[in-house]
């Protein structure tokens, strides 16, 4: 795999888990504690931007999946927590 295509899918994993964590945010703010219907919501959320995800890597790097793409979802994850609270904190004051 050429280097580009291994920058562009090392980008494209560290945003996706930024706004994976946005939207996982989003729907835990708006959906919790509603029941059976929480947890539909959820999963499918969850079904819906994994089939996305797969979807982008095929047509990015003909869908070979690396460890390091999960290593940098979960860097986007904490990412995203960390800007999160940086924003909310200076909203405050």
């Amino acid at each position: 795999m050429s280097i580009v295509i291994q920058v562009k899918t090392i980008l494209f994993s560290l945003i996706y888990g930024f706004v994976f964590s946005f939207f996982i945010g989003l729907n835990y703010k708006y959906i919790i504690g509603k029941g059976i219907l929480s947890f539909l919501l959820t999963f499918f959320l969850v079904l819906v931007f994994t089939l996305l995800y797969f979807i982008v890597l095929k047509y990015i790097n003909y869908g070979i999946f690396h460890f390091y793409e999960v290593l940098l979802i979960i860097l986007g994850f904490i990412l995203e927590n960390l800007v999160c609270s940086v924003v909310e904190k200076r909203l405050k004051k």
